[in-house]
């Protein structure tokens, strides 16, 4: 028997991945990564006492527009990466907007502000706990995330697990968004948007280890 016709026999005994149910297991993963995570931040760290105030709500909704914008740009492209082939059809520099945006709203407040008030706008006062608890948090949606992902066949397992790592770090700050005290947007771009970015810098380290066949 030749090469080729051996191959083509095995190919032919071989059944083909249901799309539909990766692409299934994969949101049902984020969603329950999303529930765990959510309860962690409740019953663990607890949520922030004023959100009967109108002007907390406000706070509160412009960091779940950005975490969320994260975790919704990030899903879309890591159920195109998780196929086989998929990082050739998708390109995933739109995941950077929200950063961007947050970043440019944060020029602008600290700009409009007396440099006197620079550092604390920046810091805020629980920078530290901020910078522990989204990457905490955020093992738990990424385990969740990539033990469906397992059940795919990604190819370039660098990018997938830097995309699953961006939907868990997205996932846990909307949820540490519940808690956080400190509202205000320098803060928010750089403590929020930079432990969003270490979590991917974490799940493309991992995802090559985690993800190979």
């Amino acid at each position: 028997m030749k090469t080729n016709e051996l191959i083509s026999m095995l190919s032919s005994q071989v059944d083909p991945v249901d799309t539909r149910e990766v692409v299934r297991n994969v949101r049902i993963a984020i969603l329950v990564g999303a529930a765990v995570s959510l309860l962690a931040v409740v019953f663990v760290l607890g949520v922030r006492t004023d959100l009967n105030e109108i002007h907390a709500q406000n706070f509160v909704f412009a960091k779940l527009a950005f975490s969320l914008s994260v975790v919704i740009l990030a899903s879309h492209y890591l159920v195109k990466y998780i196929r086989p082939g998929g990082e050739f059809r998708a390109r995933f520099a739109l995941t950077v907007l929200p950063f961007l945006a947050a970043m440019v709203v944060a020029a602008i407040n600290l700009a409009a502000a007396p440099r006197s008030h620079w550092e604390t706008m920046v810091f805020g006062s629980y920078w530290l706990e901020c910078l522990i608890a989204i990457p905490t948090v955020a093992i738990l949606p990424f385990v969740a995330i990539m033990w469906a992902v397992r059940l795919a066949a990604p190819t370039d397992l660098l990018r997938t697990g830097a995309l699953a790592g961006l939907v868990a770090g997205g996932v846990s700050a909307t949820a540490y968004a519940l808690h956080c005290m400190d509202d205000l947007l320098p803060f928010v771009a750089l403590w929020y948007g930079g432990t969003i970015v270490l979590c991917t810098i974490a799940g493309a380290a991992l995802g090559p280890r985690l993800l190979r066949w």
